[in-house]
């Protein structure tokens, strides 16, 4: 599934109804904050003061982050109907909630100290994931997190009864490989078990040379 036709799945019925069907919920809120938690611990020396959530939809990831942190929050997300929800919702400011895919962000150059996914590089065809990974980079100032399912070998795996949607890889190994001035800070997996997380591995990576910068940018 290339880009325009993920748009059209995305911003379609099916986008609609993902919305609807992954609804805010006080667990589910209360799970995410968990897990954001414990990765904001790893940036206690130097807390992001903006987050970028590229594929937001309805924004559970960011109302979590919004109860443990005083960023400027910014979502991309395709679908105007979850984008509807974002502004109704205050998650974001209104200017801070744009239409985009993960692949043509628009938005510039390191517009965010902290930009992440969760659970969206799994939609993303593999012919179009690295187009994907350098808009998130380019993006970032400082921290760029991925929440994604696992495998260690890449894999397609059906999805609600269509093909083409979901792929499984070692995300953590495709952000080194592709960009070798990322620095891997920690990493985790939330057991769905114990944590109420669909079973995400999570990493967070800091890109080499940033923090100086960002103690530069700070003082001007």
């Amino acid at each position: 599934m290339r880009d325009n036709t993920q748009i059209a799945f995305w911003t379609g019925e099916f986008g609609d109804a993902y919305s609807t069907r992954n609804g805010l919920t006080p667990d589910l809120l209360r799970s995410r904050t968990g897990m954001w938690s414990r990765i904001l611990s790893h940036m206690n020396c130097d807390p992001p003061k903006s987050i970028l959530e590229v594929g937001a939809n309805i924004g559970i990831n960011l109302r979590a982050l919004r109860a443990l942190s005083g960023a400027r929050m910014i979502a991309i997300e395709p679908n105007e109907k979850a984008r509807a929800i974002l502004i109704e919702d205050q998650v974001a400011a209104s200017d801070d909630v744009r239409a985009g895919i993960a692949s043509h962000i628009p938005l510039p150059d390191r517009v965010a100290d902290l930009v992440f996914t969760s659970g969206v590089l799994i939609h993303i065809h593999p012919d179009d994931l690295h187009q994907s990974m350098r808009e998130i980079y380019r993006c970032s100032a400082r921290w760029i997190v991925s929440a994604e399912y696992f495998s260690d070998k890449p894999v397609e795996v059906a999805y609600r009864g269509h093909s083409g949607v979901l792929f499984k890889r070692d995300f953590g190994s495709e952000w080194l490989d592709l960009f070798p001035d990322l620095r891997p800070i920690s990493w985790g997996f939330e057991w769905k078990r114990v944590t109420g997380v669909d079973n995400l591995t999570w990493w967070l990576f800091e890109i080499s040379g940033s923090a100086k910068s960002f103690d530069e940018r700070a003082r001007t």
